[in-house]
């Protein structure tokens, strides 16, 4: 973080929330996020890039938003006429008030102490409360970003925000799909930034003690450093960090092999809403001690507490790698040959998908030149073990999809290959980001469906899309039934909008009746809390709302995702 921009932050806090009228009272101006948000320069994400911004009045316009969620929270939540919530009832208790929310602050700063402990620069605001990565960006930012060294740290904010019924917004990454980090009730984002170290590593145990804000990637390079023999190796987009993946339980190409943040976590240490500290479990691989906490906590994205350690499990590097790739006339011509290799049972280490549309895209965005590739439906393939057993492996995957019409099959013959021709399927959504043009989003989601349903959705799916005229795409990790549609569309044309939702709920509903989920890696967020519905129905989200009230009764962990708050 930049000197000037916490010389910015440490300016007296009071005058730096009293300035600015209310957004949300009668008769004020209201400002919102939509005057922030930058213009799209087709380089892909740069929230925090304050020149691309709208000039004239930037900076005062995005303090005085950062309040706006604090705006939205006092007429729901005080009993203003018509102040209700999106279910229709009253909520029992209200968020912070304005002088509230100023005498927090003031109390975490006092306790904390340091001038870069609490910004409430408004570049800092907007990246905590916006993302272009995001399919849905709901109106509002936090007041005030915190940046946490310690779990101590983290426990006296956690008290002080539940003290004065302050919204907590965890925020690590910032790489999320669905609104994951999002201030629609305002509050304080607490950034992990500076909680990134490992704590301890176990080499004989093979597992590490880590702090949230290290990147999956940053880890594995440490362990190579230490020459560990070891590597952790759940692969999801490359600047995820650990708090988020397990935020999300997310994925990524290494899951047909490996299998989800869920089963890699063997404890974690946890600051509740009122600023308790608990730990999940010890530190051996298996125990029968009491409720699975790990689990309650692994994907509840923050609603239920802050994580602030992980004990994540580390796997043996392989002796030999390769990678492959195969080419198809027809997405389900792949579909069906990925089905079948899993079907078969080989161990193939990630098998991934990318339609013609993203072959194409890849080729236009240049990220892998000179390498040009055919623009046809494409499978790509992963293998890990003893050279053997590679060897039989790729031979065995050969033969399946050359019986469902695969073609062109590329065999890596060395590490410079692996990487080329893995380099597609890495650079598949920053392709696709940079095709945008000024006003365009990407609207990317996913679903996952039992193997034998793969190639009727994705078929179905893209001829939908590709009838309703939009510029998308399919991807994903075919190999565990995941797959994301990615399209291009104008946010400002209501019609454009209105089609790529519709898209997007009937690949939901598809997806359900063919008992599948409606997100296999990102989560739900405020994106998907309607699909959640359909897909569990009200009794057992009521169980879930159980959890949440008994843990976070004020309803201040990131409220607003998984499900909205009732009275």
């Amino acid at each position: 973080m930049s000197a000037n921009r916490f010389a910015r932050a440490a300016r007296p806090l009071g005058r730096s929330l009293a300035t600015f009228n209310n957004p949300c009272l009668p008769g004020r101006q209201r400002f919102t996020t939509s005057s922030l948000r930058r213009t799209s320069s087709g380089n892909g994400p740069s929230p925090r890039t304050a020149s691309a911004w709208s000039l004239s009045s930037v900076f005062a316009a995005a303090a005085a938003a950062g309040l706006l969620g604090w705006g939205a929270s006092e007429l729901r939540h005080q009993g203003f006429p018509g102040a209700v919530q999106l279910d229709g009832t009253f909520p029992a208790r209200r968020y912070a008030s304005m002088r509230e929310m100023e005498q927090a602050l003031k109390e975490i700063h006092q306790e904390l102490g340091g001038e870069d402990i609490i910004s409430t620069d408004p570049e800092d605001l907007h990246a905590h409360g916006y993302s272009e990565w995001s399919t849905t960006n709901p109106e509002g930012l936090p007041v005030a970003v915190a940046y946490p060294r310690s779990t101590e740290q983290v426990s006296i904010i956690a008290r002080i925000c539940h003290k004065y019924c302050v919204p907590i917004i965890p925020y690590s990454g910032g790489s999320s799909l669905e609104g994951n980090f999002s201030a629609p009730f305002g509050g304080i984002s607490v950034d992990f930034a500076y909680m990134d170290r490992i704590i301890q590593f176990n080499k004989e145990d093979m597992d590490v003690v880590v702090q949230p804000s290290i990147g999956w990637q940053d880890l594995n390079e440490q362990l190579a450093k230490m020459d560990s023999g070891l590597f952790f190796p759940i692969d999801p987009g490359p600047s995820a960090k650990i708090g988020g993946m397990i935020g999300t339980n997310c994925s990524g190409t290494n899951a047909v092999k490996y299998g989800t943040m869920k089963d890699w976590v063997i404890n974690l240490t946890v600051v509740l809403a009122d600023g308790t500290v608990i730990k999940t479990r010890r530190r051996p691989r298996k125990s029968s001690a009491g409720y699975n906490l790990n689990s309650l906590f692994v994907g509840s994205e923050g609603t239920l507490g802050l994580v602030t350690e992980a004990t994540v499990k580390l796997a043996v590097v392989p002796e030999e790698f390769s990678v492959a790739v195969v080419t198809f006339p027809s997405i389900r011509d792949a579909a069906a040959a990925a089905a079948e290799v899993m079907q078969t049972g080989i161990p193939v280490a990630a098998m991934e998908i990318m339609d013609e549309v993203q072959m194409k895209v890849v080729n236009i965005g240049k990220a892998t030149a000179p390498r040009v590739w055919k623009e046809m439906p494409t499978l790509f393939f992963k293998f890990s073990g003893t050279k053997a057993s590679v060897k039989e492996n790729v031979g065995m995957v050969q033969k399946i999809t050359k019986g469902h019409k695969g073609s062109n099959f590329e065999f890596a013959k060395d590490e410079r290959e692996q990487k080329l021709l893995w380099s597609a399927r890495k650079e598949s959504l920053w392709s696709m980001l940079a095709l945008r043009k000024e006003g365009e989003e990407v609207w990317s989601t996913d679903v996952a469906v039992p193997f034998s349903r793969l190639a009727d959705i994705i078929e179905v799916s893209k001829k939908e899309m590709d009838d309703l005229g939009l510029f998308a795409s399919i991807l994903g990790h075919i190999g565990d039934g995941n797959f994301h549609e990615s399209i291009i569309y104008n946010r400002q044309d209501p019609a454009e909008r209105d089609k790529v939702e519709a898209c997007v709920k009937n690949m939901v509903k598809r997806a359900l009746e063919m008992d599948g989920t409606c997100t296999g890696e990102h989560s739900i967020g405020w994106g998907k809390k309607e699909s959640l519905v359909w897909e569990v129905g009200h009794d057992t989200l009521g169980v879930m709302k159980a959890i949440k009230a008994a843990l976070d009764p004020k309803w201040i962990m990131n409220p607003g995702k998984i499900f909205d708050r009732q009275g």
